[in-house]
Formats: C-alpha cells, structure tokens, sequence
C-alpha cells in the first residue's frame, strides 16, 4: 500500500459520472483488489465535505476531536448500501457514540429513468438527502464533489468502508460495506485503543451473494433501463437476481447463494450440452 493515500483512478470527469456502466472499467475494478488503492496504514488527503444538514466533515475536525471515523460510501442505486444500511445502523447505536459514522454519497451504482447519474452538484445533494431519508440513517451523509475527487484519492469502488483515525491514518478497509460484522469486530477493538487483527476485508462472492436479494429493489428506485444495464454488462448477474424470485421465503440476504449456486450450474448444463452436440457433429 502507498504510504500516503495519493491514488487518483485514471478516469475522466465524463467516465466517472457514467450513464451506463460497463463491464471495464467499472465491473472488475468492483471485482478486483487495486493495488494502488487507499489502505491500512496509508493517510488519507485532507478533505471538507459539506453534509445533507448543512455541516461540514473536515480532516482537520477529526484531529481536534480526537475521534475516529468510519467512512462508508454509498448510493440509492447500490445494492451493496441497500444491504448494508441496517446493519451500519445497529453498528451506530452500538459505537455511535465513540466514533463518527458518515455515509459518503458517490456516484449512482445503477443510474436508471428515475435516479440517473447526478450532473451538477444539487442533483448530487439532492439524491444525497434521499438517501439518508430512504434508509433513515441516524448518522451524517456528506457530498462529495460532482467528479467524486475524494471518492478517486481513496478508491472508485462505490461501496468500501474505511475506519480512520484522529491522525488521518487508515485503521481498517473493508472493500464491500455490507460486511458489516467484520466491520462491527473491527469497530470493537478501535474503540479501546488497539488495532484490528484483520485490517482489511474482502470477501467479493459472499457480499455479492448478500447484496443480491436487494438488487430487485435497488432496480426499481433507480427506474427505467438499470436492470436492462445489467443484463446487458454481466448476464450471469442478470440471471441471479432473477433467481433470487425462487427464494421468497428466505431473508433477502440469504437469497444470493442458492441463487448464484443455481445460476452455475444451469450455466454448466449449457456448456455441458453445447460441447456434446459439438462432438456429435465433429464425429
């Protein structure tokens, strides 16, 4: 890891606020860990973000406090923060009080007819407010700015959590903010002084098999063409979420791996098949 957290994604103002997101650059970087990202033990750039009640989230608040920091990034169109939103709120009344929990609006995950991609900055805010009135968060939701520079100096994945000390240092990265007991251990041990065992989470399969049962929902705030976006990027995603249908009695967090387990091996069968009628004909 970098020991200042300088990484700027090579993306243009235009690609960052995309439309349509697309299967490079932004579906793989989701899948795949930069090794140019922020991360443990790296400090973070100074930052002044304004928030949805009209304050501010400055670096320089954080050392005069002498509090840490749990920065989540999140989005009406991501099923990661749809998971994810209850279990940070329990994690709130727990350490809400010895640690300053703050939802960072990013990008739209999947823009669509209804929440497409935010142009100026009150579009930004203003689906900002939604947000925090969608999953009536009890914590701060800040802005960042419309070419999402502080969200780029850490990671352009749209969904991490970062634990930061008074200091600016990076105590604790998850990659997918809806890993939110590995978040909560962590959280345990920093509010006492010591450092996580495990600094740094990512555990791609089991928080997209989590965030799965939400995908549906998520589609239906985003509106008009996000579920057709996915379909068209990564059909296997596509097939899953539709799955999930199947496993209506579950929890809606439980529904990803049946459905994912489902989706390969009907993906299987297919191939499976295809290569015996190859064979057929070739002989």
């Amino acid at each position: 890891m970098n020991t200042t957290a300088t990484h700027q994604a090579k993306t243009t103002s235009y690609a960052y606020r995309y439309e349509h997101p697309r299967l490079y650059p932004y579906v793989l970087n989701d899948m795949i860990i930069s090794k140019n990202g922020a991360g443990p033990g790296d400090k973070v750039e100074a930052f002044d973000l304004p928030t949805t009640d009209g304050g501010h989230i400055r670096s320089a608040d954080l050392k005069a406090k002498g509090q840490p920091v749990l920065l989540v990034f999140g989005s009406l169109t991501c099923p990661i923060t749809e998971g994810g939103a209850e279990g940070l709120k329990q994690l709130h009344a727990l350490y809400g009080k010895q640690v300053r929990f703050v939802m960072i609006k990013v990008r739209e995950a999947h823009p669509g007819g209804t929440v497409g991609q935010a142009q100026t900055f009150e579009e930004k805010r203003n689906q900002a407010i939604a947000l925090k009135s969608h999953h009536d968060l009890p914590f701060e939701v800040a802005i960042d700015d419309i070419d999402g520079t502080f969200h780029r100096s850490l990671d352009s994945r749209p969904n991490s959590a970062y634990v930061i000390d008074p200091s600016g240092t990076i105590l604790f990265h998850a990659q997918w903010a809806n890993e939110t007991q590995a978040i909560g251990e962590a959280l345990k041990v920093i509010v006492v002084g010591k450092n996580p065992t495990e600094p740094f989470i990512s555990r791609t399969m089991h928080s997209i098999a989590q965030a799965l049962g939400y995908a549906k929902s998520v589609h239906d705030v985003a509106g008009k063409g996000a579920l057709l976006d996915t379909w068209k990027v990564v059909p296997p995603l596509g097939m899953m979420m539709l799955l999930t249908d199947f496993f209506f009695f579950l929890p809606r967090n439980k529904r990803g791996l049946p459905a994912m387990l489902l989706t390969m091996g009907l993906m299987t069968t297919a191939m499976v098949s295809i290569i015996v009628l190859i064979a057929r004909f070739a002989y």
